[in-house]
């Protein structure tokens, strides 16, 4: 026979007892959480109001009070005829509530919160303005992107319109007999082909002009010498051929 001091670990008493891991931590930390809140009522309850709080329920209380009959002013308003609830004026239509009272509580000086306000109206309105402005900004910055990025693609094919002119300007004037272009741009120039200073001359008087004007002045040469227009890349017969059956000398005319 076991002794008494032994438990029984085959017993219900000790089969019931919960024994999941970690749950004596929990217990522990839901009682210290209960008891700090218990603390902290008993702490409220004990602390002494300061001499601003008592002054303040009290002005709360008498505020929220209705006025008697002891009132000097209500008595005269009674015997005037007015009665309690009823609104002021002959007709029945002023107020009815008292008008509050604004009490103020701080050490500001009168005026002081409206500035106070106002300042903050201020501060508001500028940091508006300021993100206005940097929307602004950033549209301006984002219309000149895409005016760059526009101009650089007409730019681009500018450039392939002009390799294009000066390609057939070389084929067609080799076929008419002329070996030497009436202006150096006027053909592509072989790139593995040495300079000399002449060529370098010409090289600094051609690239004063833009690109958009040697293809005009190019094109116009094509039109007036071949009969050739680059845009419809044909060949002409004569002037009055040209300018029957070609809709104009640019390419927005053939658009």
């Amino acid at each position: 026979m076991e002794e008494d001091g032994e438990e029984d670990y085959m017993s219900d008493l000790f089969i019931k007892q919960d024994v999941r891991p970690g749950l004596p931590m929990m217990r522990r930390m839901k009682e210290t959480i209960q008891k700090e809140e218990k603390q902290k009522e008993a702490n409220e309850k004990n602390r002494q109001k300061s001499i601003k709080e008592e002054e303040k329920e009290r002005r709360d209380l008498v505020l929220k009070s209705a006025l008697g009959t002891e009132n000097k002013g209500f008595a005269l308003l009674q015997k005037m005829g007015y009665k309690s609830g009823q609104a002021l004026g002959k007709s029945g239509e002023g107020i009815v509530e008292p008008i509050p009272l604004n009490i103020k509580t701080g050490r500001s000086g009168l005026g002081h919160e409206e500035l106070k306000k106002r300042k903050a109206e201020e501060k508001l309105e500028n940091y508006r303005q300021k993100l206005h402005m940097k929307k602004q900004a950033n549209e301006q910055a984002a219309d000149q992107f895409r005016i760059r990025f526009k101009n650089k693609q007409e730019e681009r094919k500018m450039e392939g319109d002009l390799r294009k002119s000066q390609r057939a300007c070389q084929q067609l004037d080799m076929q008419k007999g002329i070996d030497v272009p009436k202006e150096t741009w006027f053909w592509l120039e072989p790139e593995e082909e040495e300079k000399d200073e002449e060529d370098e001359e010409d090289e600094c008087t051609s690239s004063d002009i833009s690109v958009s004007e040697k293809l005009h002045i190019l094109t116009a040469y094509l039109r007036e010498e071949h009969f050739y227009c680059i845009w419809c890349g044909t060949t002409y017969e004569d002037s009055e051929d040209l300018s029957s059956n070609c809709p104009g000398d640019s390419a927005a005319d053939h658009d």
